[in-house]
């Protein structure tokens, strides 16, 4: 709280790149919306990767740690009027907002707004961007508190579609509780997707108590390979990993702290898949619906659908491609030449 909400002002007071987006190509339909989103939201970003996942019209969003709610105005527009984008954040203190730059831009002496924690500046430009969107009524609601226990915010049982969270896991002492809340709000088919930073291996006392390191997003980096034993106890599938690049420190002083340690920012997608929805392999042929993908669909680092190609996939993707907002963007069927060779290469 007190690393986010007082000590950093501005992006480039950060000590490493792990919170400072990849430069990627965006789809046209995201830049646009992006240049609709007030300077005082913008000004005040920090995330590891882009958590704009493909299907979202008229969906329920709930993002974990939203910040002054960039992702969730972006979301907002892309799932329309009739969705719905909920965002929540812990973090309080007084801060000032440098408008104008972006995250990887040299500091601008453009104007400061000091406001008393990043979720109020997400709600105060509700009214804005719902005007700015032409939204008859907001689609967006923003809350303080924690993603150990959405209970307490009054989240219900499985009333999302999609959960989404932005290089914030990381901040949270208590990784199982994040994920078993996020599955527990997840309706049947549902996803988690989410960028975060993850370490090659368990990280030492002395680097899970230093405080920059830990603001940094480093010091309470997951091992990897407990991602995927925590996502199985939960009850989620086995993660699909979208995207990942290293990260690079730049810094003596924490380097010598960090030792053989390395890190890397990664995107994995989590499906509440129901279990027994489907049996085995099967064949898929992706139609082509899907604004901004009509012609391929990158699913994951392993998964490429083309429009009117048929491609073999193992049982867990078929049956997340079956049970999810994704069935009906599919033709999917049973069996398949190359399907036995291909259990557990989705992720």
């Amino acid at each position: 709280q007190d690393y986010y909400g007082k000590e950093l002002q501005k992006s480039e007071d950060l000590k490493t790149n792990a919170c400072i987006t990849s430069a990627r190509p965006l789809l046209k339909v995201v830049r646009d919306a992006l240049e609709r989103i007030h300077e005082e939201v913008v000004a005040r970003y920090y995330g590891c990767g882009l958590v704009i996942p493909e299907c979202l019209s008229s969906c329920r969003i709930l993002d974990l740690g939203c910040g002054s709610g960039r992702d969730c105005y972006l979301l907002s527009q892309l799932v329309g009027e009739q969705g719905h984008v909920t965002g929540i954040d812990m973090t309080k203190g007084q801060v000032w907002h440098r408008s104008g730059a972006p995250p990887h831009a040299p500091s601008s002496p453009r104007t400061l707004f000091p406001s008393s924690c990043q979720v109020e500046v997400a709600k105060k430009h509700i009214a804005y961007h719902m005007d700015k969107f032409g939204y008859q009524k907001p689609n967006v609601e923003f809350f303080h508190g924690y993603m150990e226990k959405l209970g307490d915010a009054g989240l219900a049982d499985e009333s999302y579609d999609i959960v989404i969270s932005n290089c914030v896991i990381n901040l949270a002492p208590d990784k199982r509780a994040v994920l078993r809340e996020a599955f527990r709000v997840l309706k049947p088919g549902g996803e988690m997707y989410f960028s975060d930073i993850y370490s090659n291996q368990r990280l030492s006392e002395t680097i899970q108590k230093h405080r920059v390191l830990w603001g940094e997003c480093l010091a309470g980096a997951l091992y990897w390979k407990d991602l995927y034993s925590i996502a199985e106890e939960v009850g989620f599938s086995p993660p699909c990993l979208v995207t990942a690049s290293p990260i690079t420190i730049g810094n003596k002083e924490l380097e010598g702290i960090i030792g053989d340690c390395r890190f890397v920012s990664a995107t994995f997608r989590l499906f509440k898949v129901l279990r027994g929805s489907w049996a085995g392999p099967g064949q898929v042929i992706y139609n082509g619906g899907i604004v901004g993908h009509e012609q391929e669909l990158v699913f994951d680092a392993n998964f490429t659908f083309k429009e009117g190609e048929m491609v073999d996939v193992d049982a867990e993707m078929a049956a997340i491609l079956q049970s999810s907002r994704f069935a009906d963007e599919f033709l999917i069927r049973a069996g398949g030449a190359n399907a036995a060779a291909l259990q557990g290469c989705c992720c």
